[in-house]
């Protein structure tokens, strides 16, 4: 079970920082609304440049200490639960613009190996 959770450490870690870091001015289909880049996407929920600084931020942070808890166990939990309230938080931006459930996703399958690897 211990390798099971060092993956989803990594594949959440490594997608969010992808999604952040290399994908963040691709169009994708999970993107909110209609917006091509991920600050326009932040735009779409009504949310300033500012916020996306923030948000952009911290979930980079937490994907990198995500992935340095493989070492250092002790961060896993809160780190692993920090990133859960960011998800939940994408998660309730597609809803408050209605998008369709499928842009949802992804942002609920790395809520789901968050509560896993924090609890598990």
């Amino acid at each position: 079970m211990n390798y099971l959770i060092i993956a989803f450490q990594v594949i959440v870690g490594v997608s969010i920082l992808n999604v952040w870091l290399i994908q963040n001015r691709a169009a994708t289909r999970w993107r909110g609304g209609n917006a091509k880049t991920i600050l326009e996407e932040f735009q779409e929920y009504g949310l300033s440049k500012s916020m996306f600084n923030i948000v952009g931020f911290f979930k980079v942070t937490l994907a990198i200490l995500l992935i340095a808890a493989i070492w250092f166990p002790i961060l896993k939990q809160p780190i692993a639960l920090g990133l859960s309230a960011f998800l939940l938080g994408s998660i309730a931006m597609h809803f408050k613009i209605k998008d369709p459930l499928f842009k949802s996703f992804p942002a609920s399958l790395f809520l789901i190996l968050c509560l896993l690897i924090a609890f598990v």
